[in-house]
């Protein structure tokens, strides 16, 4: 990946102990990280939330590739929606 290279930026921490990183960042989730005293190193990233990390790991993207795939060659369709319901509801009676 290619490096950017722009000037460095005085900004002010304000009061409550915060800087603004422009709009473009607004709503992301930052690491912050201190090197050493007074000096950061913010870099965005993509937290997953621990219920949902499973999702992640390779077994379970294996199974949600495949039924991706099945998906896509076996589209859905109301063809039998109706059988469906009238069977569903005989069970009840």
């Amino acid at each position: 990946m290619p490096a950017i290279v722009s000037t460095p930026i005085v900004k002010v921490i304000g009061a409550n102990g915060q800087i603004s990183l422009g709009k473009q960042f607004a709503g992301r989730q930052v690491l912050v990280e201190e090197q050493e005293a007074g000096v950061w190193l913010i870099r965005t990233a993509t937290v997953i939330p621990d219920n949902e990390r499973w999702l992640h790991e390779p077994q379970a993207a294996a199974d949600l590739s495949r039924a991706l795939e099945w998906s896509m060659q076996h589209p859905a369709t109301d063809a039998e929606t109706d059988a469906i319901l009238l069977a569903a509801a005989s069970e009840k009676s």
